[in-house]
């Protein structure tokens, strides 16, 4: 299962370029869009799931790995780095070791989690992707991080919420199967991003108010009009660019886009439950990752979820992860009901 941070309304933008001062970072965003439509057909189809057994087993340490594809497109690359060995110097090397093990810790310490598939699995990635390639990825087995143009986009592991969203989208593969396209697909993608802030809060110590609940922050260069990629906060409001354009996330159903592009809109409609949960862990305040994330660990991992499932479906799952983990009368149980209302998701047939 391939999964992208960049998304292909984005890289269109930047692709249809003409101004020759973007001449190099149209060429990369040509080049990245090619490459996502190329695997996109493949990612639509729901991925094997682990059984929820396997969330019994005890966390192991991370075993990282970290490769140089030296601008070349064939992986995994060159080793530069092993679980263990000091850094190297080369800041995107470095970036991505360390982000793999504060991902792996998120899951270990906070959900008890045995790394992305429950099961050890060891953390592979490769740096240095392509030529400027503009975008990071989950290819089904390991990380993949490109340069960016330098134009528009900076090296991909500045952002730890980045390599949280993508190795997320590996959590999901193993746990949900959730399939990539329509709202099944924005669920995938809400749930990358939901794990990738929690990935940077845990390792911030910050608490809901302090946290920026920004997607990809720290990626785009000073020339661009924008602050990241996605805002969980304020979907839509992330960045309005003369290149790049306005954020078209909706932050609500009365919002959602319906488009056969990008398997349904998977990265435009994925507002939606990223602004839920958001919701939902600031009315409760404290730390995301405590209560809210179990919810959302619970429904996506607990075999509540079809592969194809709607909004409607998740929102009422995720209810009754609150009832089961905290009762039908706690403050947890309202959070849920009053976040997914607030965004226009119908629960039908529960009550508050």
């Amino acid at each position: 299962m391939y999964c992208s941070i960049v998304p292909p309304y984005l890289l269109r933008r930047l692709a249809a370029q003409r101004e020759p001062r973007l001449s190099e970072a149209a060429r990369a965003a040509r080049e990245a869009l090619l490459h996502v439509q190329s695997f996109q057909a493949s990612r639509a189809v729901p991925s094997p799931v682990v059984p929820p057994g396997m969330r019994d087993l005890k966390p192991s340490p991370p075993e990282r790995t970290v490769y140089d594809a030296k601008f070349a497109e064939q992986l995994p690359g060159s080793v530069v780095r092993k679980e263990g060995e000091p850094p190297t110097g080369d800041p995107a090397a470095d970036e991505a070791y360390d982000g793999l093990g504060h991902t792996h810790r998120l899951y270990a310490e906070a959900f008890g989690r045995n790394s992305i598939d429950g099961k050890g699995l060891h953390l592979d990635a490769t740096v240095h992707y392509g030529n400027l390639y503009d975008n990071a990825f989950w290819d089904g087995r390991q990380m993949v991080f490109g340069d960016g143009d330098g134009q528009v986009f900076q090296r991909f592991t500045k952002s730890l919420s980045v390599i949280g969203h993508e190795l997320a989208h590996g959590v999901t593969q193993y746990s949900a199967g959730l399939a990539y396209r329509n709202q099944a697909g924005a669920l995938n993608e809400s749930m990358s991003d939901v794990f990738g802030a929690l990935v940077e809060q845990y390792v911030k110590k910050q608490s809901t108010a302090e946290a920026s609940w920004l997607i990809g922050e720290g990626l785009f260069t000073d020339q661009v009009q924008g602050r990241a990629l996605r805002s969980m906060k304020a979907p839509g409001t992330a960045y309005d660019d003369d290149v790049l354009g306005k954020d078209p996330q909706p932050d609500s159903m009365d919002g959602y886009v319906q488009t056969r592009a990008d398997n349904g809109g998977v990265h435009i409609n994925s507002g939606i439950p990223n602004r839920a949960f958001c919701l939902m862990a600031t009315e409760l305040g404290g730390n995301a990752w405590d209560a809210p994330a179990q919810i959302w660990y619970e429904t996506l991992t607990g075999g509540k979820l079809a592969a194809n499932a709607t909004f409607g479906a998740f929102a009422r799952a995720t209810a009754a992860s609150a009832r089961e983990l905290f009762g039908a009368e706690s403050a947890e149980h309202d959070a849920v009901l009053s976040a997914w209302e607030t965004v226009k998701v119908k629960l039908s047939g529960i009550r508050r």
